[in-house]
């Protein structure tokens, strides 16, 4: 299993009049994560985007266990959970700087052709990577 950490601190318009967090922020919070994830692994959505394959979020689940808030500076994990022919599913876990966990989280994209807009097999430059780790 493959897991990368990257950290950001809340902005002021990521929260709600309390302070906290607004709840649809986390999906963004799970796509950075996610695309700095694949960076890492040596390919960028930008690059695979320009190579004719997007990457559509099929499914996505939250748990909400703890705030987040304003300032604060959290680390979100990104976990491969499973590589099949067509689809890609990430595991996500967000920590704030006491190391608690304050959310969860799980995605289910999926490879698509951009000239069919049909699903397309996983690119070999991204299973031959994933095979490595």
């Amino acid at each position: 299993m493959k897991i990368f950490d990257i950290q950001v601190r809340v902005r002021y318009a990521e929260t709600d009049q309390m302070g906290v967090v607004y709840h649809g922020n986390y999906a963004q919070y799970f796509e950075m994560g996610r695309v700095e994830w694949l960076r890492n692994l040596g390919v960028s959505y930008k690059w695979m985007e320009d190579n004719g394959v997007m990457l559509p979020v099929v499914s996505l689940s939250m748990n909400y266990k703890k705030s987040a808030r304003y300032d604060d500076l959290l680390t979100i994990r990104t976990i491969l959970k499973k590589l099949s022919s067509v689809k890609i599913e990430f595991d996500y876990e967000i920590y704030n700087e006491a190391n608690e966990l304050l959310t969860t989280g799980n995605s289910v994209l999926v490879f698509v052709d951009m000239k069919t807009g049909r699903p397309t097999m996983a690119p070999k430059y991204v299973s031959e990577k994933v095979e490595l780790l």
